[in-house]
């Protein structure tokens, strides 16, 4: 039965859902609130390789949302697409680690260029440059590039996870907060060890940061801010996660 045919509006369906559980409520909200999944899955998949079919992530997002929608209580302080956004994103997300489409190769090459990071940033006092990264790893710059450009399509998720590398299951999205599940003291040092490594980033990744993570701009956005090519954004955006990544290690939050 298709979810429309009545015409209920928003505050009807959700009343109808909330107090009734009317099934017709329910797969009306899902119709009309199918737009964030796709709004998720389409931001998602723009940082992925092309063998990952967005589809996919859409029909994983909509799981997201059912089960958003079956577990939120409507209140004044909560929007229900605030409260459904991160579910979705963490549904998306947890079906790509399921797949675990990321090439070893790719996880090595992350690992390399990790490990050279943190030894020149113990050795320089500061953040490496590029140059200085290639030339630890015995690489040219290009080839250097090539790899941070395959290590960007992995870097997927709220930027805490994919600073820690992290296999958890994601619920929030958020610049300004790190989580760490252990203890309240550990979260608190987690948030103030990566704002301290997220102001000695060089300027570029600085922005590159806080525009794609705080101000959810996409990669083709923060190439006109920046003035470089889109590829060139996700080659800054790799090299400040892995800066992120080998800072974190060092302090023992891995």
């Amino acid at each position: 039965m298709n979810p429309r045919a009545e015409r209920l509006d928003i505050d009807t369906a959700w009343q109808r859902w909330i107090n009734d559980k009317q099934p017709l409520a329910r797969d009306w909200l899902v119709v009309h609130y199918a737009s964030l999944v796709k709004f998720v899955a389409g931001r998602i998949s723009a940082g992925l390789p092309k063998r990952v079919e967005t589809s996919d992530l859409v029909s994983a997002g909509m799981v997201g949302l059912v089960q958003a929608i079956d577990r939120y209580v409507p209140r004044p302080d909560m929007k229900f697409e605030s409260y459904a956004v991160p579910r979705i994103r963490g549904a998306i997300l947890d079906s790509l680690r399921a797949l675990d489409w990321v090439p070893r190769s790719v996880r090595a090459r992350s690992r390399q260029i990790e490990q050279a990071i943190a030894e020149l940033q113990n050795s320089l006092g500061r953040s490496a440059t590029e140059q200085e990264i290639a030339q630890r790893l015995g690489i040219g710059i290009d080839q250097l590039n090539e790899w941070l450009t395959d290590v960007a399509s992995s870097a997927v998720g709220p930027l805490d996870h994919v600073a820690l590398d992290s296999q958890a299951p994601v619920d929030v999205s958020d610049f300004q907060r790190a989580t760490n599940p252990d203890t309240a003291f550990e979260s608190g040092e987690l948030r103030r060890t990566m704002r301290d490594a997220i102001r000695k980033l060089p300027d570029n990744e600085r922005t590159t940061l806080l525009l794609y993570y705080e101000e959810n701009f996409t990669f083709t956005q923060i190439a006109e801010v920046l003035d470089v090519s889109e590829s060139r954004v996700s080659q800054i955006h790799a090299k400040a996660v892995l800066t992120l990544r080998a800072t974190l290690s060092a302090a023992q939050f891995n």
